[in-house]
């Protein structure tokens, strides 16, 4: 196998007196859907978090591709193929749809490549073509997480980092949302996904991590994970 697009070793966060991530290692390749599965306060959105450079690592290495993102500013990171759908959606309420678009591609200058992912994400998300003038504080919480997951495909990047896509949201939208994730894998896009919906999530991926206070207590694939008698008593409620 090729090597990984992500690596992650040994990774140590502290928030305070409290270390939220205890020495994790795990890795992604090109093409794979990756779930970081587990119950709140396991670690999962600050390993996110970490990859992306909002918040300190205490120590460790996180490798993408040729570059040690520990030395790469956080503003930086995007540029090289890293783009995030955070938890909560954190959209720009007072701009538009369009407007907040506009702004994942904000170091982008390809004006027709540009155009192209806008027309890419209307295809994937019509609704979003439809609310293109709204105000993002307007949408409801399914249109607003359509809206953060297209925001961080308009950096075109090379792995996105999914944080809790479903939370809060009805299962039909939810079902619609994963398929659109699934898709996109499908079409070469490599995907990092935390959720606490732990069926759904491996029912799309490829591979899991099992997080527990800060460790990675169990790696497998999706598939044998979904079918692990600890995995479905603890997190399928099985």
């Amino acid at each position: 196998m090729s090597s990984p697009l992500l690596t992650v070793e040994n990774l140590e966060v502290r928030y305070g007196s409290i270390q939220a991530l205890k020495g994790i290692s795990f890795n992604v390749h090109q093409g794979e859907i990756v779930s970081l599965i587990g119950a709140n306060g396991a670690g999962k959105t600050t390993t996110l978090r970490a990859i992306s450079g909002l918040v300190p690592c205490a120590s460790g290495q996180i490798s993408f591709g040729e570059h040690n993102l520990l030395t790469v500013p956080v503003h930086k990171r995007v540029g090289l193929g890293l783009a995030q759908s955070p938890e909560g959606r954190g959209v720009f309420p007072q701009m538009s749809v369009l407007e907040n678009l506009e702004l994942g591609a904000y170091s982008r200058k390809d004006k027709a490549g540009i155009k192209a992912d806008l027309e890419m994400c209307f295809t994937l998300f019509p609704r979003m073509k439809e609310r293109v003038s709204q105000m993002a504080g307007t949408l409801s919480g399914g249109e607003q997480q359509m809206l953060a997951i297209c925001r961080a495909l308009m950096c075109r990047p090379k792995m996105l980092l999914l944080d809790e896509p479903s939370l809060g949201l009805a299962p039909l939208i939810v079902a619609q949302i994963f398929e659109i994730v699934k898709k996109l894998n499908q079409e070469g896009m490599t995907i990092l996904l935390v959720e606490q919906n732990a069926r759904m999530a491996l029912k799309i991926s490829h591979r899991a991590y099992v997080l527990e206070t800060g460790r990675i207590v169990m790696q497998d694939s999706a598939q044998n994970l979904l079918n692990n008698d600890e995995v479905r008593k603890s997190y399928l409620g099985v």
